[in-house]
């Protein structure tokens, strides 16, 4: 396989690859395989925004854009587990919106990326108003197309990430993981907050997450990647801390289990194992305090239940990727 140089031909997939679940991998891994055949570089193309989300702003009807799963952080980092050597991430503006389907062919996969080798979905749509198909790939781009009927899960039910977003909502994180076949992370750099978790008993760590990932909210029983040697178990807040502020702003704040330390400017990967309840707003702070201590004692059970064992998470699958 050469190197992945700018001008080494490529084995390219297409798409937004939101979450990384199992269908994605599964297109993933013969994008892998063909490149390793044929001698490709495999790669993946994807887009910033998310086209849904550039005409939903477009239009001004932002609440038709969808809820991230993932940042470009966690998805590129989930690319590259699944062997993804390199991703082009395209501009997604008027630009690109408006490029006649032909011209995508030409100057972003022949002229711009050399690809020898293509693959797509059964339903893979491109181009201005979506006119490109894959039949006019196979007609107009002297490469090798292919094309993948979506993976099913065990109950014959097609993988989405739309379907990943409805569990995510629903707090439901066990189908996520499922669908994922992993459990659902986020990551980001601690930074300095209010320090009230602090003045109430509770310090937290308060994690920088990309505004657009919304889908999950509540309170979680988390371990914690990036602060230490191993993972670290705990407590998390992801909202808008209604008791607090009315910003709006989604926060992610973690607590973690007998911690001291400074831990500003770390990356931390935080990973979502049980959801202990739905954010509330709280008449006063001493209400909330009571409230966090609760949600303590459930996340100290669970663990202590042995979900996970502490002993077992720096050996996770979780936690190569």
């Amino acid at each position: 396989m050469p190197p992945a140089g700018a001008t080494a031909p490529r084995a390219l997939t297409i798409g937004n690859f939101d979450g990384v679940h199992l269908g994605h991998q599964a297109m993933l891994a013969r994008v892998c395989t063909a490149a390793e055949q044929r001698g490709l570089v495999p790669t993946v193309m994807t887009f910033e925004p998310h086209p849904r989300e550039f005409f939903a702003h477009t239009f001004d009807k932002p609440e038709l854009a969808p809820a991230r799963i993932s940042g470009l952080r966690d998805k590129l980092a989930a690319l590259a587990a699944c062997g993804i050597q390199q991703v082009v991430v395209e501009r997604f503006d008027a630009r690109l919106a408006a490029m006649p389907p032909e011209t995508f062919i030409e100057r972003l996969l022949v002229a711009g990326l050399d690809v020898r080798w293509l693959l797509v979905g059964d339903d893979f749509r491109f181009g201005a108003k979506r006119t490109g198909d894959v039949q006019l790939l196979r007609a107009h781009g002297g490469f090798e197309v292919d094309s993948m009927d979506s993976i099913t899960d065990r109950d014959g039910v097609r993988i989405s990430s739309t379907d990943v977003r409805a569990a995510l909502a629903a707090g439901d994180l066990e189908r996520v993981a499922d669908l994922l076949g992993r459990n659902y992370h986020m990551s980001g750099h601690v930074v300095h907050g209010l320090k009230l978790g602090r003045q109430l008993g509770f310090p937290t760590l308060n994690i920088n997450v990309a505004p657009q990932i919304t889908g999950l909210s509540g309170i979680f029983a988390v371990r914690v990647h990036g602060i230490g040697a191993r993972p670290k178990a705990g407590v998390a807040s992801l909202g808008v801390r209604p008791t607090v502020t009315n910003s709006g702003r989604v926060l992610l704040e973690v607590h973690l289990f007998d911690f001291t330390g400074d831990a500003y400017g770390k990356l931390a990967r935080v990973e979502f194992l049980k959801k202990l309840r739905e954010e509330a707003k709280f008449a006063d702070l001493a209400t909330l305090t009571a409230a966090i201590a609760q949600d303590v004692r459930q996340a100290r059970a669970y663990f202590a239940s042995g979900h996970p064992a502490l002993s077992d998470l720096a050996t996770s699958a979780t936690d190569r990727i």
